[in-house]
Order: structure tokens, then C-alpha cells, then sequence
């Protein structure tokens, strides 16, 4: 596959951005841009000059999700060289930075933190983290998709698996015959994506986001190309993997409550994974409430005044996700 590394200093992980050329049609398409910051187009540029391409030959962007480091550089290609952009149609109003769909990202991430029992000087923390940033790019004009849709670009065929958990549109897309696929932040190769913290539009995030790796367990790659770091070659393989993580992290969970009494999702935070901060005093305490959540909806946890505890004296931490 034609990938070009891009580099990622505001958050974990090398992203990745694809390259889909097809000579005998001149077509040339990208799956994800990166972030929109001075390293990462000069990353992308350099990458795509290699191959004979500007930004200004671009036809058409293939975007797995909304994030930043995904899609930040999609408005600024898409105003050089008239690209089509495809994202879900979930995600499509966040790519063209609608006002009305961030505010609402923005209040929902502030009830959330307030609810997750986060202290006022880590949410201000985090704050100034994401307004110094300033990684967003350029708003695009995105074309909306939805799962099942066919894309023909690059030369390739591409079709779409609307895979939510991490984020609420986030989508695989299957090359021709099936056996591969482009898996944004789905599964990746050397951590496990968050859940939770990382899109706080999603509702039941573990149950989604199992829901979607269980998916793809079904499908059976023979490899597919995530959106961090390099391709996977046994992917069924990572699956099981990624979901024996999620059932040893939520019998965790419920061993602290037993031991430790009612919390909220800061406190299990804090325990799970120490000091946070940057992006992660969203990640952290997300990744612990998707948990939390998922085990109240089973009726194994009780909720009251954002704390959270067993319903039974003697817990059981066998869990099923």
C-alpha cells in the first residue's frame, strides 16, 4: 500500500495517510490528511512530490473520521485542488466546522466533564490545551456518506463500514475483493483506540465500539491499514486481542469498586491511569466511564450523584461484553 508517515507531536501515535493513484485514469485519491500543522503538511507535500503529486492534484478525500489528526489538512487540499471530501455523515458537520455542531461538542464535553467528577483546574487544563493547539485546519465541504456506500477513487473501489466506538462516524472502507481494509482508528497495531473520551457525541460507547470490532472479526481481514502506525497483518488476531482488553479493564474496574466503594469516573481514572494530562484528562476518565457505563446498563453497577457502585455485596468480575 502507498502510505505516507506523517508525524503527530500533539498527540500519541504516527498517523498515516494513504495514497490511491491511478495513471491510466489520473485519478488521485487520499484516505486522511493528517493534522494541520506546519511539520505535518511539510510531511505530506515532501510525500506526495516523491510520487510526482501536489496538493492541487488531489481528487478526492477518503476521511476515516473527524479527528484532527485524521482530517485537519481536508479543507486546506480541498480549497487547492477542488477535491472531493467523503466523511459519514455523522462526522460531516464537524470536517466543515458548523458552528452549531461544535458548540454542541463543546457543551456536551463540558457536561460530561462535570458529570465524570473532573476537578475545575484539570478541565481548565485541558481548555487551554485545546484552544493552544490551534490544529484544526481549514473547514472543508464535505460530501456525507453512510455505511454501505460504494466509492470509486483513485482507481480503487472502497466500500464503507461504518464503524462507530472511537468516534460516532467513524468508518473502515473494504479495497476491491474484501480482503483488506483502511481502518482509521478502529484497531490499531500497538494500542487500543479510546473509547469514551475521544467523540462524547457517542452514546454506549464500549457496547458501539464492541459492537464494531466484533464486526470486523466477522470480516476477517487479511490485513488491513490503520490510521496510526504500520498495517496489521493478522487483524482478526488484534481483534481478540483489543477485546480481551476491554473485559480484563471493566473486571478491573469492578474489583477497585468492591475494594475502594462508590466513585466516579475520575477517581477509577486516576486509578487505571495515574496523573493525565494534555488530551488525556478527556481520554482518561472517557475510557473509564464507557466502562462504568456499560456495567450500569448491564445491571451491575448502580448510579447516584455521579458516582457509581456494585449492586451486590459480593461481586463477581466475571464480565461479559
Amino acid at each position: 500500500m502507498n502510505r505516507i508517515r506523517l508525524g503527530n507531536e500533539e498527540f500519541e501515535g504516527r498517523n498515516n495517510a494513504y495514497v490511491l493513484d491511478d495513471d491510466a485514469a489520473d485519478e488521485l485519491a487520499l484516505v486522511d490528511t493528517g493534522l494541520a500543522t506546519d511539520s505535518v503538511r511539510r510531511d505530506l507535500r515532501d510525500g506526495l512530490a516523491e510520487r510526482g503529486y501536489d496538493f492541487a492534484d488531489v481528487d478526492d478525500i477518503v476521511l476515516t473520521h473527524f479527528h484532527v489528526d485524521h482530517a485537519g489538512l481536508a479543507g486546506e487540499i480541498q480549497a487547492e485542488s477542488d477535491a472531493t471530501v467523503y466523511v459519514h455523515e455523522a462526522d460531516a458537520p464537524l470536517v466543515a466546522q458548523e458552528p452549531d455542531a461544535i458548540a454542541a461538542v463543546e457543551d456536551r464535553r463540558r457536561e460530561r466533564l462535570e458529570e465524570w467528577g473532573v476537578p475545575e483546574d484539570a478541565r481548565a487544563e485541558l481548555l487551554a490545551f485545546l484552544e493552544s493547539a490551534e490544529i484544526d485546519g481549514r473547514p472543508a465541504d464535505p460530501t456525507p456518506i453512510e455505511d454501505g456506500d460504494v466509492l470509486e477513487v483513485g482507481g480503487r473501489t472502497l466500500e464503507t463500514v461504518h464503524a462507530p466506538g472511537h468516534a460516532a462516524g467513524l468508518c473502515c472502507f473494504e479495497t476491491d475483493g474484501g480482503d483488506e481494509a483502511f481502518v482509521g482508528d478502529a484497531v490499531l497495531p500497538v494500542y487500543t483506540p479510546n473509547v469514551g473520551g475521544a467523540d462524547v457525541r457517542v452514546e454506549r460507547p464500549l457496547q458501539q465500539y464492541v459492537e464494531t470490532v466484533e464486526r470486523l472479526i466477522d470480516r476477517d481481514y487479511e490485513r488491513v491499514w490503520p490510521g496510526h502506525r504500520d498495517p496489521i497483518d493478522e487483524p482478526t488476531k488484534r481483534a481478540e486481542t483489543i477485546l480481551e482488553h476491554h473485559r480484563e479493564r471493566t473486571a478491573a474496574i469492578l474489583a477497585f469498586l468492591d475494594e475502594h466503594g462508590p466513585a466516579d469516573a475520575w477517581t477509577v481514572s486516576a486509578h487505571l491511569f495515574g496523573d493525565l494530562e494534555g488530551i488525556h484528562i478527556v481520554h482518561g476518565p472517557g475510557e473509564a466511564f464507557a466502562h462504568l457505563d456499560h456495567l450500569h446498563h448491564e445491571g451491575r453497577l448502580a448510579y447516584e450523584n455521579g458516582e457509581y457502585r456494585p449492586v451486590t455485596k459480593t461481586v463477581d468480575t466475571d464480565v461479559t461484553l
